[in-house]
């Protein structure tokens, strides 16, 4: 969401074969010096209807709304977790064990101007493993979806296509496992790719 925005809309698509009924609740959403989520139940968003009432393969179109609009300085960030409601699904005789339904979405309210700062370092944790240590010092999220580290001439020695949002002031780390064979040490090369496609080159010293 923009900063000027009041509301936006959010599509929901039942894809299932039976009727869910499902119930949102907003939080306030921050991360521990450590990178763990920190989530406050908040009131200031909320999402009109609250409780959302989906036949099979049928869609709604709801309202997420803030409750003060305007101008901030900073990027907020928010998380919206809709999870089904079991207990409005009729008891089937033969069923054993109910899973419920959930998902997470990341809201962030930006202004303009404001962007991620990445710097990112290794350290070793066992011969073919290596330890990622990525801080963002900037004023808005950033999210590495894979890192690749690779020698100073380009080859690949070893990647991961996993990572997670880092949001301002945080510092995150990602382990990154070579399979059958030790890491070498020296001077290398880490390869962040991000969410919105672009990559981001770290020149990095693997200890020995």
């Amino acid at each position: 969401m923009a900063t000027r925005d009041r509301a936006v809309a959010v599509t929901i698509t039942n894809e299932g074969d039976e009727q869910l009924v499902m119930q949102a609740d907003l939080f306030l959403w921050k991360q521990k010096p450590d990178g763990q989520d920190d989530l406050i139940l908040t009131e200031d968003m909320f999402l009109s209807p609250p409780i959302i009432k989906l036949a099979p393969r049928a869609r709604q179109v709801v309202r997420l709304a803030r409750i003060k609009a305007g101008n901030t300085p900073e990027q907020l960030t928010y998380r919206m977790i809709v999870r089904e409601v079991p207990e409005a699904k009729p008891p089937k005789p033969d069923l054993q064990l109910q899973i419920a339904l959930a998902f997470s979405i990341p809201i962030f309210i930006t202004p303009p101007g404001v962007k991620a700062k990445l710097d990112c370092a290794v350290e070793r944790v066992a011969a073919d493993t290596v330890k990622t240590v990525c801080q963002n010092s900037g004023d808005a999220y950033t999210y590495p979806v894979s890192l690749q580290l690779t020698s100073s001439t380009g080859e690949n020695i070893a990647s991961r296509d996993s990572g997670g949002y880092i949001l301002p002031g945080i510092t995150r780390s990602f382990d990154i496992k070579r399979e059958g064979a030790a890491i070498p040490g020296g001077k290398a090369k880490l390869v962040a790719t991000l969410v919105d496609g672009t990559k981001q080159t770290f020149d990095v010293a693997v200890p020995q």
